[in-house]
């Protein structure tokens, strides 16, 4: 089998977690339509252009002890660049759905009193976990290109959840930056923590790699528990 068709099997296996969501929303009525659903995985995988630009503006080693140089590398230049690039594009995907409810004088993600709502969060949240999973299927198609290794399909797979539980905080705190900023700033830290800590324990020899795992996927139930029940919105914020 051919290198190319093999990248196209493992971008198809890692996709598989994006369909899986998709399968989930649609049976459980959440109103998301299928345009806002790849609209929203679009915004996430565009993402990934930003972060790589300042990944490498960033690509210096910082003077300071082994740990420093660490935690700049797995917390600052890695976690915290990419989630404030899907922070970026979590906005421009806000702006965007604003104009649509232009002739309305309300716009999306808010009752009329302008008062962000519970719903209107957790909406926040599910695109920004959808957000997450497109991004993380353009990083992986990045790593498998440039190793062609099998055995990197598992660890793409479970950074895939990675990088919905983490994007899905990041939808939640773009929803939530104008009207509650400290509520805002609290959940992109935590991204930001969740995701460099998965790097620090995947990363460093020594560390089982199930360690890693774990926080993935505890992350990302912790962030599909929050969905749970899905959101009601009025008919003002159905074609959102």
């Amino acid at each position: 089998m051919s290198g190319t068709w093999v990248l196209i099997i493992l971008i198809l296996v890692s996709s598989l977690p994006v369909i899986a969501v998709y399968i989930w929303f649609r049976s459980a009525k959440y109103q998301l339509s299928l345009v806002q659903f790849l609209l929203a995985l679009l915004a996430g995988a565009a993402a990934i252009f930003p972060a790589l630009v300042l990944q490498d503006l960033l690509n210096f080693p910082p003077t300071g002890t082994v740990r420093v140089r660490l935690f700049y590398q797995f917390f600052v230049r890695g976690a915290l660049v990419e989630e404030l690039s899907r922070l970026l594009m979590m906005f421009i995907f806000l702006w965007i759905s604003a104009l649509f409810f232009k002739a309305t004088h309300i716009k999306p993600y808010e009752d009329p009193n302008h008062n962000h709502t519970i719903c209107a969060v957790k909406k926040g949240t599910a695109i920004g976990l959808i957000g997450g999973l497109g991004f993380s299927i353009l990083e992986s198609a990045r790593h498998m290109a440039s190793h062609m290794d099998i055995g990197l399909l598992l660890l793409r797979f479970f950074t895939a959840a990675l990088h919905g539980a983490c994007g899905s905080r990041i939808g939640a705190a773009a929803v939530l930056f104008r009207t509650n900023p400290i509520q805002s700033i609290l959940r992109i830290f935590t991204a930001t923590a969740i995701h460099g800590i998965y790097n620090f324990m995947i990363t460093i020899p020594g560390i089982p790699v199930i360690a890693g795992f774990l926080i993935a996927v505890s992350a990302l139930v912790s962030a599909l528990l929050i969905l749970r029940g899905g959101w009601t919105l009025d008919k003002t914020h159905e074609n959102l």
